[in-house]
C-alpha cells in the first residue's frame, strides 16, 4: 500500500460518520481509498448533508505525531494487522500500533473483570494470565483498573496487549500510565482505533471492547458485575464466534453475579488454566471466521447515479428510530441488496444514520 492510499485511508478513518461497516463498503465499492475520498463529498450530498472530511493537513499530523511517539498505523489488510481482528464485521479500519507487532500476531485470549476486583479476583486473573502466557498465549485486556491491571501484569513476561478507548496518548487510568510503559518495554502492545489526542468518552469503551474480544480467541470474564462493561465484553466475544469463559465466585458477592449468570448460561467454567486451553484447542487448527460479504456476491454495488431518488425514499421509508435489520429493509423494498447498501452509505456519511449490532439500523432523529 503506498502512501498515498495510507493517507486516503486514514482521512477516511478519521472523517466524521464514516464507520468501520461504511469505510469497508466505500474500499468495496470503490476498490481504493484515493477514490472513495474523491467521491464521498456527493455521496453525503445526496444522502442530505455536507461532509466535515478529514484534511490531508490533519492526516499527516497524526501521522507525523504517531511516528514521534514511536508508533504506527496498521491497516486493515496490511500484513501484521491482527488475524482474527479482521474478520469481525466492524473491523477498525486503522490501528494505532504501539510495540510489537509480531504480539499482535500470536494466538491470543482476552481476560477482563471487575475494576473494583476483591484481592482474590486479582489473584485469580494473575494465575490465568501466567498460565496462558506458559501455553503460548498472548493476553489481551484493556488496561483497566482491577482484573484487567492484574492480567497485564502478570502477562508481561510472556506478551500482553493493552487495548486503549482513548489516543495512545491518552492513557486511562493515569495510574497504570508505568504499566502501560512497562507492557511496551518488555516487548508487548498498545493498540487503539482512536486518533491521538483523544480522552476515552463513556461510549468508547464498548467500542474498544469489541477489539479485546476480536482479538482473541475466547474471552475469560472474572468477577463481573449484572451490570459491567465485561459482560458487553462477554456479549461480543458470543457475537464474534468466540468462546467465553467464566470464573464463579460467591452467590453472596454482587461482583459475581454477573460472571455466575454467564455460567447458567452456557459459558464454559473455569476453575483452573486447564479449562481454558482444553476448550481453545480444537480452535487452533481452525481457519479464522469469515467476516462475510457486503455485498451481494458476484456483483459490485450500483453507481450512485443509477440509484432513483424513488429507491432512495423506499428505505428512507422504512427506517426510523427503532433499529431494523439490512436484511429487513431489503425484503421491505424489494430493492437489490447493493442499492440498499448504497442508500445506506449516503444516509451515514449524511449523519443520518446509525449503525447497531446484528446487522441493525435505524434513523438518527
Amino acid at each position: 500500500m503506498g502512501d498515498a492510499e495510507r493517507l486516503a485511508r486514514l482521512r477516511l478513518a478519521r472523517s466524521e460518520t464514516i464507520g468501520p461497516i461504511t469505510f469497508l463498503q466505500l474500499l468495496d465499492h470503490f476498490g481504493a481509498g484515493t477514490a472513495a475520498i474523491d467521491a464521498v463529498p456527493d455521496l453525503a450530498r445526496r444522502g442530505g448533508r455536507r461532509i466535515n472530511l478529514c484534511s490531508v493537513e490533519d492526516a499527516e499530523r497524526e501521522r507525523d505525531e504517531l511516528d514521534r511517539l514511536g508508533g504506527q498505523f496498521v491497516f486493515l489488510g496490511e500484513a501484521g494487522y491482527p488475524e482474527w481482528l479482521q474478520h469481525i464485521a466492524d473491523a477498525p479500519p486503522v490501528l494505532a500500533v504501539r510495540g510489537s507487532l509480531t504480539c499482535l500476531s500470536r494466538r491470543t485470549v482476552a481476560i477482563v473483570g471487575s475494576r473494583n476486583a476483591s484481592v482474590a479476583g486479582r489473584k485469580f486473573a494473575a494465575r490465568i494470565a501466567a498460565g496462558l502466557g506458559e501455553a503460548g498465549y498472548t493476553v489481551a485486556s484493556g488496561l483497566a483498573r482491577g482484573v484487567d491491571a492484574a492480567a497485564h501484569a502478570a502477562a508481561i513476561p510472556t506478551g500482553t496487549v493493552a487495548v486503549l478507548a482513548g489516543g495512545l496518548d491518552r492513557i486511562y487510568p493515569p495510574e497504570n500510565v508505568d504499566l502501560a510503559e512497562t507492557i511496551v518495554a518488555e516487548g508487548g502492545t498498545q493498540v487503539t482505533e482512536m486518533p491521538l489526542g483523544r480522552a476515552p468518552r463513556a461510549r468508547d469503551f464498548p467500542r474498544r471492547n469489541r477489539i479485546v474480544s476480536g482479538l482473541s480467541l475466547g474471552a475469560v470474564v472474572i468477577e463481573a458485575a449484572n451490570r459491567s462493561g465485561s459482560l458487553i465484553t462477554a456479549r461480543l466475544a458470543g457475537e464474534q464466534g468466540r468462546l467465553v469463559f467464566a470464573v464463579p465466585g460467591s452467590p453472596l458477592d454482587p461482583r459475581a453475579a454477573g460472571s455466575n449468570r454467564l455460567i447458567k448460561d452456557g459459558a464454559c467454567m473455569v476453575t483452573g488454566i486447564d479449562d481454558i486451553t482444553a476448550e481453545l484447542a480444537p480452535m487452533l487448527d481452525q481457519p479464522t471466521p469469515d467476516r462475510g460479504q457486503l455485498a451481494e456476491p458476484g456483483r459490485s454495488p450500483p453507481d450512485p447515479l443509477d440509484v432513483e431518488d424513488a429507491a432512495r425514499s423506499a428505505v428512507l421509508s422504512a427506517l426510523g428510530p427503532t433499529p431494523i435489520e439490512v436484511d429487513e429493509i431489503i425484503r421491505f423494498t424489494g430493492l437489490e441488496p447493493g442499492i440498499v447498501l448504497l442508500v445506506l452509505m449516503e444516509l451515514e456519511l449524511a449523519g443520518r444514520l446509525e449503525r447497531h449490532g446484528g446487522q441493525r439500523v435505524s434513523l438518527i432523529p
